[in-house]
C-alpha cells in the first residue's frame, strides 16, 4: 500500500522534474540508458516521506542525490546527514555525487551506482 503523500510535495516534485539541473538531466539520461542491470528502474524527483529525492530505484531502495555547491557548508551537510538518516531508517541507501563528478566522470558515477544496485538486488 502506498503511503500518503503530501499534495504540496507532490506538486513540488512535479515542478522539479520539469526544471532539472544540467547534472540531473545528464545523470537521468545515463540511468535510463547506460545502467544495464535488472531491477534498475529509477524514477526522478520522488517523494519519500517528507523528502523529495533526485532519483530513486524503488525495487532496490536506492536514492541517488546530485549536489551542487549549496550542499558544501556545515549547515547543509548537517541537514543532508539528517535527511539521509531519516531515509536510512525507512530502508533506503543514499548515494551522493557532486555536480562536477556527474559532469566530468560519469563512468565512475554509473559504476558506483551499478555496484550498489548489484549488492542490493
Amino acid at each position: 500500500m502506498r503511503e500518503h503523500v503530501d499534495p504540496t510535495l507532490e506538486k513540488r516534485a512535479r515542478d522539479m522534474r520539469r526544471a532539472m539541473t544540467a547534472p540531473e538531466s545528464r545523470l537521468w539520461w545515463h540511468l535510463r540508458r547506460r545502467l544495464p542491470l535488472e531491477r534498475t528502474h529509477f524514477r526522478r524527483q520522488v517523494v519519500i516521506g517528507a523528502a523529495i529525492v533526485d532519483f530513486a530505484c524503488v525495487t532496490t531502495r536506492i536514492v541517488v542525490e546530485v549536489d551542487g555547491a549549496q550542499h558544501g557548508d556545515d549547515r547543509a551537510r548537517a541537514y543532508d546527514a539528517a535527511r539521509a538518516a531519516a531515509l536510512a531508517a525507512r530502508g533506503w541507501r543514499v548515494l551522493r555525487f557532486w555536480n562536477f563528478q556527474v559532469m566530468s566522470d560519469m563512468d565512475s558515477v554509473i559504476e558506483t551506482i551499478a555496484a550498489v544496485v548489484e549488492r542490493r538486488a
